[in-house]
């Protein structure tokens, strides 16, 4: 088990950068960013701390195949392709919807990651968790570990809550992108109660995150936590869409504060933050520490999606 957080194969101590960014200029409003891009090159970002104790338990168990799930531009079976390799697991992705040849460049990196690919109609997906698809999953593939769609579960909380309590840097608000409520929960839970928390959904219709996220950090009557909120205003029209507003604050983000960020999930956020500073939604004075969730393969993905004019759309 120690071998695995000792590996040195992760660098745990990112830094903290201070935006300098012109477009903030005495809106009396500091931000942070954490930058937790640059803590894997391939398991990067949140990916690492919802993963990390599941692979331990994968391990502890005997465990030396993981199954997981996602879509064909997903992050998440990237990074659990990279764990597999880093950490010595057989991997297997169930992919949502039909093949396609030639592979984008987030499924052609998982097979070369080792990864068996496994695609399953939409339809069936929905039904991912049924255990009579579950039973079939371990006929054809033998003993597996499970880790759920995008690593979300009481593991993956342990994994963020942990990363947070570290943190020796001051802050007010402390920010991140919300897709199925997983690091969300893990940072309320890892934060003084002091601190706010705000997530970003990138989802349209993200109401039921706040359920998610409910119960994963509700694990007894006796908490309380009352220092959160999700936003749902700044999804771009949905999961994996953009528009040309977000590329040009993308644009111009990196430009101005040299940090690199997709379009999926950190580049919302940060456009969500730039909004509301710009709108005095944070008090003058306040510290802002904007987590940077990594994933920055989504970069590559997009740009596909954008010549085959799939998903997104550009206005």
């Amino acid at each position: 088990m120690n071998k695995l957080l000792s590996s040195g194969l992760i660098n745990e101590n990112t830094p903290f950068q201070i935006l300098a960014d012109p477009a903030l200029k005495n809106t009396g409003v500091n931000v942070l960013v954490k930058r937790e891009d640059l803590n894997n090159q391939f398991l990067s970002g949140n990916k690492w701390h919802k993963l990390k104790y599941n692979l331990l338990e994968a391990k502890e168990k005997g465990f030396d195949k993981l199954l997981t799930f996602g879509g064909a531009f997903s992050n998440h079976i990237y990074a659990v392709s990279a764990a597999g390799r880093l950490f010595g697991f057989k991997t297997i992705g169930v992919i949502r919807g039909e093949e396609h040849l030639p592979l984008n460049a987030t499924l052609n990196f998982a097979k070369s990651r080792g990864m068996k690919l496994h695609y399953i109609d939409r339809k069936t997906y929905r039904q991912k968790y049924d255990n009579e698809l579950l039973k079939s999953f371990h006929k054809m593939f033998g003993k597996f570990y499970l880790i759920p769609e995008g690593g979300t579960n009481k593991l993956a909380v342990q994994g963020v809550a942990e990363f947070v309590s570290k943190f020796d840097v001051d802050y007010d608000f402390l920010c991140c992108p919300c897709g199925t409520g997983g690091t969300l929960a893990g940072l309320i839970k890892g934060t003084s109660k002091e601190k706010q928390v705000l997530g970003f959904s990138v989802l349209k219709g993200g109401d039921f995150l706040s359920k998610n996220v409910e119960e994963l950090i509700y694990t007894d009557k006796t908490m309380h936590y009352p220092n959160w909120i999700i936003n749902l205003d700044y999804h771009f029209g949905g999961y994996a869409k953009i528009n040309s507003q977000l590329v040009h604050f993308i644009k111009k983000f990196e430009e101005k504060n040299h940090i690199p960020v997709e379009p999926i999930y950190s580049g919302k956020m940060f456009y969500g933050i730039y909004d509301l500073i710009l709108k005095g939604f944070f008090p003058v004075g306040s510290t802002i520490l904007a987590f940077h969730t990594g994933g920055l393969q989504g970069i590559e993905g997009m740009r596909e999606k954008i010549k085959k004019n799939i998903v997104c759309t550009i206005n």
